[in-house]
């Protein structure tokens, strides 16, 4: 491990100075009931007890981690951007600049799923946070030329609303009104919002964050119409992290609307119960759960309303710590399952969906910035080793969709073209953030989360 400046504390320096036992565990920092003054009659906004770096102040070193980061940036900047707007210019009426990828993105058979376009949205985000890591301008060049084409899109359309599925609009239109309806859009057009909202934050991209908010104006006036019973049926269809990107946007503009939204957008029927610390989860489809969770951690940030909290710490120590394998993961073919009944599905090929355990560590990495505790960060790194690494094909860069634990089965890893499952997506991202869980810190201390060759540079405490 090197330090990136020779001012900066290392890594080594710092567990020497300020006590290993100390940082790994987090007994430095401040506890959950932390919170900025807020009116009287109004919740306390949460203010979390650990700050985490910028990207671009940690360094790989070299090592597994570092390899998995190169695999995963060559093969973004081998994807053809647009093959991936392909659907996206048709759909607003615009010829399309290149023939379209396959796989989920266009398929015959997958036509039903309305999950096309979901890369698109997974691209933005790790271009953006591949951007962010390494500094190569040639991944801000590609979510500039995104970003310029979706805002072509909304001019050419007439409307906000971007979007590739195979019915265009109509699908999305449906599911407003109530019409029954395939496939999931709202859980595709969140990954339009993340990329959109990555760019914009981690690469400075102004006509991404232009885009966005259209976006989402579109969603506000669209979804207006539908009462709060309404709303909470359309939530019966997995939706991603919708309530998340909205409370995100409430972070970006202070837009009353978007608050609003994030909480339609938090789905009763799953909050309701673990906030009462009753776990229900049994069959249900984890990964449309997973999302919804982050969510509710986020919309507590914006809001101080305790319901939000203790859903999202009651889902966490459930899964992590009762519905969860050693290597981290959790679920048999994608579905939780009762815990008395752990022994038939240990072994399955099916087990240990990647984008569960990408999305748990979303849910980790949040909890524990408001909460440094040791169990937080011994999950983190054990699902990040047993899960995120180990999720990719280091010859070819390739990733899992499941990571089964059968004795001698073998890995399935996705095609560079033909495949684009949801996994796909979420190992796109995977393995060019990894730089942003390693380090935190408060006032007074550095917390080093997880054993990976690197180096942070702590602007704030450096003194040269």
């Amino acid at each position: 491990m090197t330090d990136p400046c020779q001012c900066g504390p290392s890594r080594r320096h710092v567990l020497t100075g300020v006590g290993k036992a100390a940082l790994l565990t987090g007994m430095l920092a401040g506890s959950a009931g932390t919170y900025a003054a807020a009116p009287d009659a109004a919740p306390r906004i949460p203010v979390a007890a650990l700050k985490p770096f910028d990207l671009a102040d940690v360094t790989l070193g070299e090592g597994p981690f570092l390899q998995a980061e190169r695999k995963t940036s060559a093969y973004l900047l081998s994807l053809e951007p647009d093959r991936m707007l392909h659907n996206f210019r048709v759909n607003a009426g615009l010829p399309p600049k290149a023939s379209v990828y396959g796989g989920w993105e266009s398929d015959p058979v997958w036509a039903d799923i309305n999950c096309q376009g979901h890369t698109l949205g997974h691209y933005l985000s790790a271009c953006a946070l591949a951007y962010r890591s390494t500094g190569d301008r040639r991944f801000k060049a590609r979510i500039e030329h995104i970003a310029r084409e979706l805002a072509a899109c909304q001019a050419a359309s007439g409307s906000g609303l971007v979007c590739a599925f195979p019915d265009g609009p109509a699908v999305v239109a449906a599911h407003l009104r109530g019409a029954p309806i395939t496939g999931v859009p709202w859980y595709t057009l969140h990954k339009v919002f993340a990329g959109l909202r990555d760019a914009t934050l981690l690469a400075d991209s102004d006509t991404a964050r232009t885009v966005l908010l259209r976006l989402a104006d579109w969603a506000v006036v669209a979804s207006r119409p539908l009462d709060a019973a309404q709303f909470e049926s359309m939530l019966d269809t997995e939706h991603g992290g919708m309530n998340e990107v909205f409370a995100d946007l409430y972070a970006m503009t202070g837009s009353a609307d978007y608050a609003v939204m994030a909480e339609r957008f938090s789905h009763k029927a799953i909050l309701a119960p673990l906030a009462r610390s009753r776990d229900h989860l049994d069959g249900l489809h984890a990964n449309t759960q997973v999302p919804k969770i982050i969510g509710f951690q986020r919309v507590w940030e914006i809001t101080g309303k305790a319901d939000y909290r203790d859903a999202a710490a009651f889902f966490w120590k459930t899964v992590a710590l009762t519905r969860s394998f050693a290597t981290g993961g959790h679920g048999d073919n994608e579905h939780f399952f009762p815990v008395a009944e752990f022994a038939s599905h240990v072994f399955s090929a099916k087990g240990s969906e990647t984008c569960c355990q990408h999305n748990m560590l979303k849910l980790t990495r949040a909890l524990f910035l408001h909460d440094p505790q040791a169990h937080y960060a011994d999950y983190y790194e054990r699902t990040l080793y047993n899960g995120i690494l180990a999720s990719q094909d280091p010859d070819t860069g390739m990733a899992t969709y499941f990571q089964g634990a059968r004795p001698g089965y073998m890995k399935l890893y996705h095609t560079p073209e033909t495949a684009f499952w949801c996994c796909t997506g979420t190992g796109m991202e995977n393995h060019v953030k990894y730089r942003d869980s390693i380090y935190f810190h408060d006032d007074r201390a550095l917390y080093v989360n997880a054993f990976v060759p690197s180096a942070v540079r702590w602007r704030s405490a450096t003194r040269c």
